[in-house]
């Protein structure tokens, strides 16, 4: 798991978050509140063209999420069977820890 994609509040602007969507290794952020809870996922995909309308209007509520102590096989299996690269760890309240990608997971 890493920790490494992009993150964002639902009020920050489209813009912004399509520029920090670039210079993460993942096609998407991950939006969360104050305290880490993980809210929705922003695919660049939704954030073009950029604008200032804040990123909750085109954000995907609630995407699928492992806990951490899932196993490897297992998730990767679920992402391979789904046709998905990317999980999206949370603890059991929903904060967000991290993403796993599929090919980390079959390895």
């Amino acid at each position: 798991m890493r920790r490494d994609a992009a993150t964002c509040h639902p009020t920050d602007r489209i813009a912004e978050v399509s520029e920090s969507i670039k210079r993460s290794p993942y096609p998407f952020a991950l939006l969360t509140s104050d305290d880490g809870t993980l809210l929705g996922r922003a695919p660049s995909s939704a954030l073009d063209p950029p604008s200032e309308r804040p990123v909750w209007e085109v954000a995907e509520p609630g995407p699928k999420t492992f806990r951490p102590h899932a196993s490897a096989e297992k998730v990767a299996g679920f992402l391979a069977d789904n046709g998905l690269r990317w999980a999206i760890v949370t603890t059991p309240e929903g904060r967000l820890l991290g993403v796993a990608s599929r090919e980390d997971l079959e390895r």
